[in-house]
């Protein structure tokens, strides 16, 4: 059952509140790197139902007048067109992408950084070309030999001083990437350097949403953090400087506990002295105090554990990944005593599938219902267990048909005799394609397409792979899919 557990509009608020302070800390500068998502923030939204996806360009666009953003890209990435996973994209396509979005939600994009840059890398000389005649600005920031212990020369004119300095005109900079490794941190600290340099207070701080620093190490929501990042090896620890400086237990990351005595040492060679006393000093978030509903939070990201073990799974079997993603996610769960036996779809899909020999799906409902769907020589599992779920919402009797047969017909015999396909089964998006034409002469299938709101924040499982196509409906109607790491049919291709 689907329960609220986060004031979103309390977040809003206090996050805008916090980063007001740390401008004004810094005589009216801020350095704001952010990590993790801008926007489309789907894992915050799993694990602290109530986050939306797009609240942290909401509290930005709260501070609209003050903040431009400035996008960084590893020219390295650019030359070896590197892609972003969860969006199937190059990198140097993403920067447009996301200038796109930027501006498309009213924020100033000042400027694009090529960082690690060289002569040689033709792709991003290219880039850079594109960009100008797109009317970006662009800047270019170059290698360092041994970064970032090599702090004398870091902190040189050969070091952050061979860097482009990046002309800013807002309070707030934020300083976002497609990707970890682009070099965001970096970018930062050589404008405090050229600012410094040239006389300018400024300051630099930390936004990153998980883990979140003021809850217990072994929080459920942490801990899913933990899951969701396990293929980078990132590890929850309690920040030994914040401890020694203050007394009090605090939740980091590996990555920012190992680097903090190198920024702290920046920091002095820069302006003479470190502004923070540990890496959980450096962070802004705010998001563990407006969690209201502990319980449905820790359920919520119990779940995301849950789902990330069988994508994990799922990755390892379509030869993606090494199953060590996997291991280290099925080491969290045993460490939680959580099994998959508490995500109910599973066993009500297996179910099926045991009865019926063929695969099935199920689906659980914000109300707690769970409905099923079977294999039929119409639909497909996935299909008849939406449809399925459209009834119950709709109050619609089960022995309605609400796709005529009519329809069904003319689709499979384009699928099968003019589309070469082998299966004739309606897939998800083919169905509701299908039961919208319905709609308009049938009102039952009218109701039942007023239902698909309804389906967001649902959970299900599927007992084989989902095709692509299934998987992107399933995403895009907001339903919280995993399945058993399995094909239908064993084929060495799977189309």
């Amino acid at each position: 059952m689907y329960k609220i557990g986060f004031d979103n509009e309390k977040y809003l608020k206090t996050q805008s509140e916090q980063i007001k302070q740390r401008i004004a800390q810094f005589g009216g500068k801020l350095y704001l790197e952010f990590g993790g998502k801008l926007f489309d923030d789907y894992h915050a939204s799993r694990v602290l139902p109530g986050f939306s996806p797009t609240s942290k360009i909401s509290m930005l666009h709260n501070l609209n007048d003050q903040a431009e953003i400035i996008i960084v890209i590893n020219a390295a990435d650019i030359e070896k067109n590197k892609v972003r996973g969860d969006l199937g994209i190059t990198y140097d396509l993403d920067v447009l992408r996301l200038i796109d979005a930027f501006r498309g939600f009213g924020l100033y994009v000042g400027s694009v950084v090529l960082t690690c840059y060289s002569e040689q890398l033709s792709g991003a000389s290219a880039f850079q070309k594109r960009l100008e005649a797109l009317g970006v600005k662009v800047y270019r920031h170059y290698p360092i030999a041994g970064y970032p212990s090599n702090i004398p020369l870091i902190l040189s004119d050969e070091g952050y001083g061979k860097n482009e300095y990046i002309e800013t005109s807002r309070s707030l900079v934020v300083v976002t990437a497609p990707g970890p490794g682009s070099g965001k941190m970096a970018t930062c600290l050589s404008q405090l350097y050229h600012d410094h340099k040239r006389g300018i207070s400024s300051g630099y701080a930390k936004f990153e949403t998980f883990p979140i620093w003021n809850l217990p190490l072994r929080h459920p929501v942490n801990l899913a953090y933990e899951a969701a990042t396990a293929d980078l090896k990132d590890v929850n620890m309690i920040d030994p400087y914040h401890l020694d400086a203050y007394g009090e237990m605090a939740v980091n990351y590996n990555r920012d506990v190992e680097i903090f005595p190198v920024l702290s040492s920046m920091f002095e060679g820069i302006s003479g002295s470190s502004p923070y006393k540990s890496p959980t000093d450096m962070g802004v978030n705010m998001a563990g105090y407006c969690i209201f509903d502990n319980d449905a939070v820790e359920q919520a990201s119990r779940q995301e554990i849950i789902r990330r073990y069988y994508n994990a799974m799922a990755t390892k079997v379509k030869g993606l990944s090494d199953g060590e993603e996997a291991a280290r996610i099925e080491l969290i769960m045993k460490s939680m005593g959580l099994t998959t036996d508490e995500r109910a779809v599973v066993k009500a899909s297996l179910d099926v599938e045991k009865a019926t020999g063929k695969p099935a799906a199920a689906i659980e409902l914000c109300d707690g219902s769970i409905i099923t769907g079977k294999t039929s020589s119409l639909m497909g599992s996935l299909s008849a267990m939406l449809l399925n779920a459209l009834k119950q919402l709709g109050g619609i009797d089960d022995e309605v048909h609400l796709i005529a047969p009519q329809i069904i017909e003319p689709v499979q015999d384009l699928k099968i005799n003019h589309l070469r396909s082998h299966n004739p089964h309606l897939h998800t998006d083919e169905m509701l394609v299908a039961l919208s034409i319905c709609a308009s002469f049938d009102e039952k299938a009218e109701i039942a397409m007023q239902q698909l709101e309804k389906l967001k924040n649902a959970e299900a499982h599927s007992t084989v792979i989902l095709s692509p196509v299934d998987e992107s409906v399933m995403k895009k109607l907001g339903i919280n899919i995993t399945y058993e790491p399995k094909y239908e049919t064993q084929r060495l291709y799977h189309k």
